[in-house]
């Protein structure tokens, strides 16, 4: 059956090209750490820090890292016009932040065993943006 309602339009988040550069020049956890409290509100530094630490068995570090940025990723969401649903997509780089920290939150409530939390990350993460969901499996 065919969803006659219109969809909202796709939720762009404006770039910040400082925190990118910031970001990009960072290698090691220290440097990371450094980004997230120059641009707190950038959801990439968060998801950075997040996948780091997750992928080093610092399974709760993570998960803290991870919903700190999600939340910050859902604040500039809203401040952009999302009404809490509706396309946020991966091609457009500076919403890749938000993306990767959702996906992030999903795998260390997988972790904990938090099956609900997980699998409503990855809900939300898939209604967002298929293609992001897919690229982050990947990665």
């Amino acid at each position: 059956m065919q969803n006659l309602m219109p969809q909202p339009p796709a939720t762009l988040l404006p770039g910040d090209d400082e925190a990118a550069a910031a970001l990009a020049a960072a290698d090691n956890d220290e440097a990371y750490a450094q980004v997230a409290a120059r641009f707190p509100t950038n959801s990439a530094a968060w998801a950075a820090l997040a996948k780091r630490a997750i992928d080093n068995g610092q399974t709760i570090t993570g998960y803290a890292y991870a919903r700190t940025g999600y939340h910050r990723g859902l604040d500039a969401l809203r401040r952009n016009g999302w009404k809490g649903h509706g396309p946020v997509p991966w091609s457009h780089e500076p919403n890749r932040g938000f993306l990767a920290c959702l996906h992030e939150l999903a795998r260390a409530a997988d972790a904990i065993g938090e099956a609900d939390e997980a699998a409503r990350c990855a809900q939300f993460l898939r209604d967002c943006d298929p293609v992001a969901a897919d690229a982050l499996a990947g990665a």
